[in-house]
């Protein structure tokens, strides 16, 4: 049994359907850049009572070149701080540095010279170089890993593409021979093959399907899509000012040379750069082709003002380069979407081309993917495909108000714009997100199973809640009704305060495989080191998690009514089968209220590695807590409150624990229910 966090050195606490923390204190020799000279981005700091030295410095990308580089130089003796095994190297993806000196290293990792898939890890460490933290993908040990390959890479290719065509891809075929990887995203780390299949999605989209394959058995352990669906005179923003170069083309020197080109309705190749005779690009109408590029170019220009102004970061990737954007996309293509390959921007003209999906909204959305892919790198398949798109579409949020364009107002409603459903309604709904008959507005165990799109419901809830708060309340003329899974309100801090803590732990919290109780822990996490312990913010952020069903509400003053209680220890077996603690309900009329209060004291030395669940006497079962490899503190120790209005009071009421990982073991030790 490890011993608690306090005492351990490696842990503490497309746009349309069609990616853990282990926190470590020691000391390492990494070389820090000095701080000196060194700007908090402007509007991050109107972000209420953030601490200063908390907020992210805008770096230039000479200041980041230079903080990759020495990163670089050290990253031996980081691995080696770090107790890596002898075949394990860092490779420095990113480095994100606090205005107080604190840098955030991103980390790939190879094992016998080969990429890790899911190996991803984050070092913080302050201004005189000592190791705050460090924040793993996975908790797997990188060590033993069985080297020789059973299968071919021609049945590894097969697989692959087999996976394409029951998605109903077509011109199917494998960009390049299946590559040997260490897939260590999801337990212990094996031999694998990736294949990445091209050709177009079913809808016509570029496809780049990846599939991992176990080399040993030939069973596919994973895939996921990695094409993220997503003066001018324009259609949506009316007269607007474009970045432009002389002899006049859609190059916008300003802003890391940022290109629009005209694919004037094919499907490959990057098209040609927009030219005229004049600065005057469009006439506000999709038959003038012009028009779409002048919406793309206004969106892209809106979205790195955005990220640069507000959030401090220089470009997509925070190098100072512009990509591209490409529009006029196929014929009648209802789609817009962002490739890491390309570096760019790819915008359909919608239905009958007469409503090309380049609003201001759409571009940051996509744009915002290439922000992630350049981050957190969030596994666009399961719970981290949902916080991929939900990322893109609370900056895609952030963006348009930024904007304050009067003909486009900010809201918080995605692509109202472009009629994407031909009867005038959004596209998606971030206060309610049920609004759209797809998307949930709450977690639940199996929603890493649904389509990305619609899995990232839950989150844009949580962005909503945090911002304006639960309820009926009117923005911008647009009526929104925000309710809670539980049924408690939720007051809101407001949109900076809520863009700034997701763009801290999207940066330096969250990793390729974050799930939802892991966005949890890391905007809890990214709140506290911006405002302090316990303070308004970081309640408001647990109370927004708790209104979308993940974690509990923070702690206050006990529930009072009836209350039922077993307070019998019952042991939790390691990595075994659940446990139960029962009490049974007697005397109470009718059926359990709304804001049943479940209170659970469990003792264990690993709370991430346990699913707790309540069970009723019908059996429905309401999940409290959600496994999380990340969440390394110790015991859970809360009062949930669960709307159990459907179920019968009377009866067997259980609290069911099960430990899903190894090394750590605890018990119930009480479990009681309060009936108010």
């Amino acid at each position: 049994m490890r011993s608690t966090p306090r005492r351990r050195a490696t842990a503490t606490g497309a746009l349309i359907a069609a990616a853990a923390m282990i926190a470590a204190g020691m000391q390492t020799g990494s070389a820090t850049a000095d701080s000196a000279g060194l700007a908090a981005a402007p509007t991050a700091q109107a972000a209420g009572q953030a601490d200063p030295g908390a907020l992210p410095a805008a770096l230039s990308p000479a200041q980041r070149t230079a903080l990759i580089k020495a990163a670089d130089a050290d990253k031996a003796n980081t691995a080696k701080a770090l107790g890596l095994g002898a075949q394990e190297k860092l490779v420095v993806r990113d480095v994100v540095k606090d205005r107080d000196g604190t840098t955030h290293t991103r980390y790939e990792r190879t094992y016998a010279g080969l990429p890790v898939l899911g190996g991803d890890l984050i070092v913080a460490e302050s201004k005189a170089g000592a190791t705050e933290s460090v924040t793993k993908a996975s908790r797997a040990q990188l060590k033993n890993v069985d080297m020789s390959a059973d299968v071919a890479p021609a049945a590894a290719e097969k697989q692959a593409l087999s996976a394409a065509k029951a998605e109903g891809s077509s011109k199917s075929a494998a960009e390049r021979a299946p590559r040997k990887v260490v897939w260590m995203a999801q337990g212990s780390p094996v031999l694998a093959y990736e294949t990445v299949v091209g050709g177009l999605q079913h809808d016509g989209t570029p496809n780049e399907l990846h599939v991992v394959t176990d080399a040993t058995t030939g069973a596919k352990l994973h895939e996921w899509q990695a094409v993220h669906t997503g003066t001018g005179n324009t259609q949506y923003s009316g007269q607007v000012t474009l970045g432009t170069a002389p002899s006049y083309t859609l190059t916008d020197t300003t802003r890391g040379n940022h290109k629009t080109n005209n694919l004037n309705r094919g499907t490959s190749g990057t098209g040609t750069l927009f030219s005229g005779s004049d600065d005057v690009w469009g006439d506000g109408t999709p038959q003038n082709l012009e028009t779409a590029g002048a919406d793309a170019h206004y969106g892209a220009a809106l979205t790195w003002d955005y990220y640069k102004n507000v959030q401090g970061r220089t470009g997509i990737r925070g190098d100072g380069v512009g990509a591209y954007s490409r529009v006029h996309y196929g014929n009648a293509y209802v789609n817009a979407f962002w490739q890491d390959s390309c570096f760019c921007m790819t915008y359909g003209d919608g239905s009958n081309n007469t409503k090309p999906l380049t609003s201001i909204d759409v571009a940051a959305h996509e744009m915002t993917h290439g922000v992630t892919a350049n981050t957190a790198g969030l596994v666009y398949s399961g719970e981290s495909g949902g916080l991929n798109e939900a990322t893109s579409d609370i900056f895609a949020a952030a963006v348009e108000f930024y904007a304050n364009n009067a003909s486009d107002k900010g809201d918080y409603l995605v692509g109202e714009k472009i009629d994407i459903r031909g009867n005038g309604t959004p596209l998606r709904y971030m206060d309610k997100p049920s609004k759209d008959g797809s998307s949930k507005d709450a977690w639940y165990s199996g929603i890493g199973n649904i389509d990305v799109h619609y899995s990232s419901g839950p989150a844009n809830h949580w962005y909503y809640l945090l911002s304006e708060g639960s309820g009926a309340k009117t923005i911008n003329g647009v009526n929104y009704d925000s309710p809670t899974s539980d049924g408690l309100p939720v007051t809101g801090i407001g949109r900076d305060k809520a863009s700034l803590i997701w763009f801290k732990a999207l940066t330096t919290k969250f990793s390729s495989n974050t799930n939802y109780a892991g966005a949890r822990t890391g905007t809890v996490a990214a709140a506290t080191e911006l405002y302090g312990a316990g303070s308004p913010e970081v309640l408001a952020v647990e109370n927004a998690w708790a209104g979308i069903n993940v974690g509990p509400r923070p702690g206050g003053q006990p529930p009072t009514g009836k209350v039922f209680e077993n307070a019998a220890d019952v042991s939790i077996p390691d990595n075994g089968a659940a446990v139960t603690s029962t009490v049974n309900v007697t005397g109470v009329t009718g059926n359990a209220p709304s804001n049943l209060a479940v209170g659970v004291d469990i003792i264990h030395t690993w709370r991430g590695d346990l699913v707790v669940d309540l069970v009723a006497p019908d059996g429905s079962v309401y999940n409290l807590k959600p496994f999380s490899s990340g969440d390394s503190a110790d015991n859970v120790q809360a009062t949930y409150t669960v709307n159990a209005s459907t179920e019968v009071a009377n009866g067997a009421w259980k609290l069911r624990v099960q430990d899903k990982a190894a090394l750590d073991t605890g018990y119930i030790n009480s479990f009681k229910l309060t009936f108010p």
